[in-house]
Order: C-alpha cells, then structure tokens, then sequence
C-alpha cells in the first residue's frame, strides 16, 4: 500500500468510527502527518538516500573544518598536519583529496556561509542526530589538533553546535569526553591516577557511578562509534577509520576501569 495514504486511510477510519463526521476529519489530518513523517524516514533510509547523506557529510565536513582552522585568524600549522593525517586515514585518492582541499579551502574563505552549509547538511540528513553528532566529534578533534583550544575556535564550535540544534552542555560534554580519549591515547606519558580518571571522562561517566551503569554508558559510547551503524547512517566509509580509533580508546579506557574495581 502506498505509504503516502497509509497513514490518512487508518486515521480516518478509526476517527469516523469513534466520532463521526469531525472524526473523520481530524483522523485524516492526524494520518497525513504520519504519512509524510513515515515517508521521510523510507526516503532517508533508501540506497539513495545514504549516498546524498555520504556525499552531504564528506562536503560539509571539509567546509566546517576549513571554517574552524580559520576561526582563530589562521590556519596553524597543527591544524593542517592533522587536516593531512585525516586524507591519509580515509585513503583518500587523487581526485577526492583535491575535493577536500578545495571545501576546506573554501570553508576558511572570508565568504564563506556558515548556517547555508549547515542548513543544507542537516535538511540531508534529516533527523539523524548521531549523525550530526558524529560530524561535531570529527571538527573537535581538530580543534584539539593543537592542544590548545583558542576562544575563537571554542565559539565557533558552540555557534555550529547550536545551528545544529546541540546545547552549549551538550557541546562541553562531547569536549570533555574526546579531551580524555585524547589523553588516555597518549597514558604511556601520563600518572596511573591520571589515566583512571581519563578513562572515567572517556566514557563520559563520574567515578561513583555504578557497575550496571558504567556498562551501560560504555555499550552506549561504542554503539555510537560502531562502523557498521555509521556506514547504515551515511558516514562515507573512507571516515570510518575515524571512528574505529576512537572506539578503540573507549574500550581500552573501559577496560582500565574495570581493572581498577577488581
């Protein structure tokens, strides 16, 4: 049945059934939300759906993070090294690393607009936060690439944050939580005390949390990072290797933790 009536037929029906006329009315109405909602979930879930999200999220990516290494006034020179580090780890060929560096470039212009790139990303991807979320964890990263973090790149995080529609909290959160993965990659430099407590930020967790939700936090984090959901979203697979690392301090953080309540 098509699904564009689906919603209208099953809606008026119970609505004439239990009110008449006005039920049918209001049935119908009801129905038609549903339709265009149920719609719209088929259209992002289609093979061809994912591709326009894959080839939304690679472009947008590239901008914002242009944008970003431009927000302090100049692109350093970290910035650009980590910029070089992402090509490698997607692999990118000939043709799609010229493609990122023109976006990039282009998101560092003084004309570039940012809520147009935004906007466009978003309509794209629907509602798909993890997807969104997962974009805003990539530009963290970049602006961590320096360690040191500039107001200007902290304020235009918060301000693409908040045009895709995250919280200032929400933003500190996912800076507090990707600092620690950061720092418990490199724990070889860092005390043991140092390291429990990073593992703990990790997983986004407080240290009196329990060990039923500890679990549950960590199965939360990984299923966020999980390669075959993401590529299921519309991350393009060359970005994967992306997430994979960052599961992969999640686990070795979760796992020192666990040590430690023995």
């Amino acid at each position: 049945m098509n699904v564009m009536v689906f919603g209208k037929l099953i809606g008026g029906v119970l609505g004439w059934s239990s009110a008449g006329l006005p039920g049918l009315v209001i049935g119908v109405v009801i129905g038609h939300a549903f339709d265009r909602g149920l719609a719209r979930a088929m259209q992002f879930g289609s093979p061809e759906g994912i591709e326009q999200v894959k080839k939304s999220f690679f472009e947008t990516t590239f901008l914002l993070l242009g944008y970003l290494a431009k927000a302090d006034g100049r692109v350093s020179r970290s910035e650009i090294d980590h910029t070089e580090q992402i090509f490698v780890q997607m692999r990118l060929g000939p043709e799609q690393r010229e493609r990122a560096i023109k976006l990039f470039q282009q998101g560092a212009g003084a004309d570039f607009e940012l809520q147009q790139a935004i906007d466009v990303f978003v309509a794209t991807c629907g509602p798909q936060k993890q997807l969104q979320q997962t974009l805003l964890l990539f530009l963290i990263s970049l602006a961590n690439a320096d360690e040191v973090m500039d107001p200007s790149e902290h304020a235009a995080l918060v301000s693409i944050a908040g045009k895709m529609g995250f919280s200032a909290t929400h933003l500190e959160q996912l800076l507090r939580m990707a600092r620690a993965q950061e720092q418990f990659d490199q724990q070889g430099a860092a005390s043991a005390a140092s390291s429990l407590q990073d593992a703990y930020a990790a997983i986004g967790v407080d240290s009196s949390v329990s060990d039923k939700e500890l679990k549950r936090e960590y199965r939360r984090r990984m299923s966020e990072n999980h390669p075959d959901k993401l590529i299921a979203k519309g991350v393009p697979e060359d970005m994967i290797k992306l997430a994979t690392t960052r599961s992969q301090e999640i686990q070795a953080a979760y796992e020192t933790i666990k040590k430690s309540r023995r």
